[in-house]
């Protein structure tokens, strides 16, 4: 076939893969902007020159025929090899925009993401960006996801990690609480109070500090605890402690805005919890040689955003 007469099909090539992933003449059309008839004409233009059947049509849709399968198949990764240099093109030539989908977990989202996010959408109002709040660790490939947010302290080695910021643990209570209870003096006092934690397994829960500052004289710590209330959100096991339940482990992010407002106090502030939650916040993506300028622009004012950290007002 002379490449003039190729040239002239690579359209209906298109066309056939996007009738394959509608799965009928009617979505393909309304997918293309076109007419049901002129997708019916083009497909039927390519069978005559392929000399054979690419598609089964049925009453309520149509099926690829071997054919027409392996025709799809070997076109794909030019089609999105070509819509992906457009991208990038278009990246260059202006403001970043389109689609961002980002996952990230359900109480960062809701007390550290969410609030920040209208600052972001106003400085790139190009920019429409879809939020999956879920702790579900999301494979980022197969779900479609631009980026994630994780508080992790291993980030996969087969993805490109950005660290936003770091985070460090707290021990959290309301006064009502230590007034009635009493306040802890040394770690191994934890023992006998009414410990709010994260499960992480069947073992009995057992918390570990170290302290601040290397003070002679003190080694690590670590506590077997106990309390009424296990939880798999922060938000949760800080709302329980808020009520007076008793002593929670929180990450400074869930802890910080209550710590400012007096409504929680720090418990044993000469001591650092270690191992509870990772020590960073990072921004994940696929690797990919490419990285679009709505991903890059997201994770540098994240960055910027996070910057302080959340241990303002934070003693130690």
């Amino acid at each position: 076939m002379n490449p003039q007469k190729v040239h002239e099909l690579w359209g209906h090539f298109h066309w056939l893969g996007v009738l394959a992933q509608q799965g009928s003449y009617t979505a393909a059309a309304a997918r293309l902007g076109v007419s049901k008839a002129a997708v019916s004409q083009r497909i039927a233009e390519l069978e005559r020159t392929a000399g054979v059947p690419l598609v089964q049509r049925t009453t309520r849709s149509v099926r690829l025929t071997e054919a027409g399968q392996r025709l799809v198949d070997d076109t794909r990764a030019s089609f999105e090899h070509i819509a992906q240099s457009f991208s990038q093109v278009r990246d260059l030539a202006g403001e970043p925009r389109g689609l961002l989908r980002v996952t990230a977990p359900v109480a960062f989202a809701r007390q550290q993401l969410v609030p920040r996010l209208g600052g972001f959408l106003r400085e790139f109002p190009d920019i429409r960006l879809e939020l999956n709040m879920s702790d579900h660790l999301s494979t980022l490939a197969t779900e479609g996801f631009d980026l994630a947010i994780r508080h992790t302290a291993n980030p996969p080695d087969t993805h490109v990690a950005w660290t936003l910021c770091q985070t460090r643990s707290v021990l959290v209570a309301s006064k009502a609480y230590l007034r009635r209870q009493g306040t802890p003096q040394a770690p191994a006092d934890l023992a006998a109070h009414n410990c709010l934690h994260y499960p992480r397994s069947q073992d009995t829960p057992a918390w570990t500090l170290v302290p601040m500052g290397g003070k002679r004289g003190q080694e690590r710590a670590t506590v077997q605890v106990s309390g009424s209330l296990a939880a798999n959100n922060s938000e949760a096991l800080r709302d329980a402690a808020l009520s007076g339940l008793g002593i929670a482990l929180l990450p400074d992010f869930t802890a910080q805005d209550s710590l400012r407002a007096g409504k929680l106090v720090q418990v044993l502030s000469d001591w650092r919890p270690v191992g509870a939650f990772a020590e960073h916040l990072y921004a994940i993506r696929p690797y990919s040689a490419h990285v679009p300028r709505a991903v890059s622009v997201f994770v540098a004012f994240l960055r910027e955003t996070l910057a302080r950290g959340f241990t303002e007002g934070l003693q130690g």
